[in-house]
Formats: C-alpha cells, sequence, structure tokens
C-alpha cells in the first residue's frame, strides 16, 4: 500500500518463508544473505602510479535460517543436512521469499546449488521457559533476486 506521498510501503522483515522443492518453511529468523565482489588491483603499463581494479571472485554470505523445533515439521530439511553429513551434498535453489502483511510475494532471493552445511540443536534449558529454536546454515554458489 503506498503512503500518503504514493511511495510504495518498505518490505517489512519479519514476514517471510523458504521454499525448497516444494517444501515451504516458515522461519523465526534467516541471517547472512549477501554477496561480495573482490576486486583485483593492478597497474597498467606506462599509466604511472596509479592502480586499476578489476571485478574478481565472488564470495557468497552462508545464510543462517532459525526456526521453533515442531515433531516431525522439519523433516525434509533433516534429510537433506543427512545427504551432506554423508558426504553427498544434494544441491537444491531454495527460495527466500519476503511477504507483505497480506501474505502476498513482494520479493524473492533464488539461492543456486545451495546445501547444507551446519545444523543447531536449540539450547535445552531445565529452569529456562524459551521455546526451542534450532538453526540451519545452508551454503549457496549464486544469487538471484526475483
Amino acid at each position: 500500500m503506498p503512503d500518503p506521498n504514493g511511495l510504495p510501503e518498505p518490505v517489512r522483515g519479519y514476514n517471510f518463508r523458504l521454499d525448497v522443492d516444494g517444501y515451504t518453511g516458515y522461519f523465526t529468523r534467516c541471517t547472512g544473505l549477501g554477496a561480495r565482489v573482490h576486486s583485483i588491483a593492478y597497474r597498467e603499463g606506462g599509466a604511472g602510479p596509479q592502480v586499476r581494479r578489476l571485478a574478481g571472485p565472488v564470495d557468497y554470505a552462508d545464510v543462517t535460517l532459525s526456526y521453533g523445533v515442531v515433531p516431525g515439521v522439519h523433516a525434509s530439511l533433516w534429510m537433506w543436512l543427512e545427504s551432506a553429513v554423508r558426504g553427498t551434498p544434494v544441491r537444491k535453489t531454495p527460495s527466500v521469499i519476503l511477504l507483505d502483511a497480506d501474505g502476498t510475494e513482494t520479493m524473492r532471493f533464488n539461492l543456486f546449488g545451495a546445501w547444507p552445511v551446519e545444523w543447531r540443536a536449540a539450547n535445552l534449558d531445565a529452569l529456562g521457559r524459551d521455546v526451542a529454536i534450532e538453526t540451519l546454515t545452508l551454503v549457496y554458489e549464486k544469487i538471484e533476486r526475483g
């Protein structure tokens, strides 16, 4: 919905989901989406002291997903992790999808060649009252914004 000046409202960071091969998961947090292009410095012959820059390799940040533990709900994510633990990671193209207040897709990030590299169990504390939160970290080879 546009604001009074006719500008679109910014996308909210709290309403998102992950789609992987038909599996839809809702998470409490998604961190690490990002890319960095390294620059390569070189001096051109005859250009004097001037240093020029070329685009070098691209690094993509690991994405960490946090979710509340619900028995049986994230079983397909666990099976995906197990393939990597066995040494034969299954590469997939999950999509992190941002939603508006009505649940309509507003933006998506497709992570090509992704697979899980880390899982962390929830902290357990007999004296606490917190929800059990697990994390799953994915690596990927390319990101595309759609």
